[in-house]
């Protein structure tokens, strides 16, 4: 079957409007320019921005004392469990602001209180900057709850693309320093070190994630030396034994499928509670799609009532 008849009509369809807007992709862009274009088009396809009781922008500090801007979203006031949650954008683009309204979903359907954390970007901060200020961000946010009227024993964390990718680095280092997680919500992650798998050739061309944006995204994070460490390919970890239950929510038509199907079974063949969700006819980056495909609501909905079961037994 031809790639593209995999696709359901209204994935057709935001793609063809992409397509006729002619915005030049980001990875022909400078990294600050892609990242200002980014900004401006994330959220035409998302929901409103949802209001709530509280959202309050907040710093969290990296290792090296450096401030990360946070931002808490909480729909009432009470001493609610927390996600953190760590976007995406391949390491080099996106942010608090790309990313509001599906923090805020995350808020408004499960219950919980969401802190969106906004780590170092490459090229001028590379691997594993990243992955330290995500791992930094989580501590921060379970040793700080308190004094923030949250509760942090009551933890989850969670992202998209490479934000997933940080997400299941940071569930590794929470079991290894005893930092205790109720759920990791990888959503459409990467996890390999290299981009070889049937996916990836699939659907290499037209399908929103294209590999050259991939290999631009990589340049500017990652050494090529560098791929195999665990900490950008959770698959190379040694033993994922242990970490907290996961919720892998995958896009069928998106070069990072396969991998993502490879890092559930792996949790699973290791006695780590899983539930995948693999939503038909869709690419990479749907969940942020509310406007215009029914799949980012069903996603959205069904990360959120596996938060609320998971944080609030």
């Amino acid at each position: 079957m031809t790639p593209s008849l995999l696709l359901t009509p209204k994935m057709r369809g935001v793609i063809d409007r992409i397509h006729r807007a002619h915005r030049p992709p980001y990875h022909s862009l400078p990294p600050t320019e892609a990242r200002l274009a980014y900004e401006a088009a994330a959220e035409i396809l998302d929901l409103p921005r949802a209001p709530l009781p509280r959202v309050e922008d907040l710093t969290l500090p990296a290792d090296d004392g450096t401030p990360l801007r946070a931002r808490l979203y909480a729909s009432s006031h009470g001493r609610l469990p927390v996600l953190l949650y760590l976007h995406g954008g391949g390491f080099t683009i996106g942010g608090i602001e790309t990313h509001d309204s599906l923090c805020r979903q995350f808020a408004l359907r499960s219950g919980a209180a969401v802190v969106s954390l906004e780590y170092r970007l490459a090229p001028e901060h590379r691997f594993p900057t990243a992955v330290e200020d995500a791992w930094a961000g989580l501590r921060r946010l379970h040793e700080q709850a308190a004094a923030l009227g949250l509760d942090g024993t009551r933890l989850a964390v969670g992202g998209d693309s490479a934000g997933g990718t940080l997400a299941a680095v940071c569930a590794i280092l929470a079991r290894d320093a005893g930092l205790p997680l109720a759920l990791q919500l990888l959503i459409t992650p990467g996890t390999t070190a290299y981009q070889d798998t049937g996916s990836h050739t699939l659907f290499a061309n037209g399908f929103i994630l294209e590999q050259a944006a991939i290999d631009w995204f990589f340049d500017q994070y990652i050494e090529h030396r560098h791929r195999n460490d665990w900490r950008f390919a959770p698959l190379n970890a040694d033993d994922v034994e242990g970490v907290a239950p996961a919720w892998v929510c995958l896009a069928e038509c998106d070069p990072l499928v396969d991998e993502g199907i490879a890092y559930a079974d792996r949790l699973r063949m290791a006695g780590v509670a899983v539930t995948l969700d693999l939503y038909k006819g869709v690419t990479h980056d749907f969940i942020k799609m509310g406007r215009a495909i029914p799949e980012a609501l069903q996603a959205q909905a069904a990360g959120a009532q596996l938060l609320q079961e998971v944080l609030f037994p």
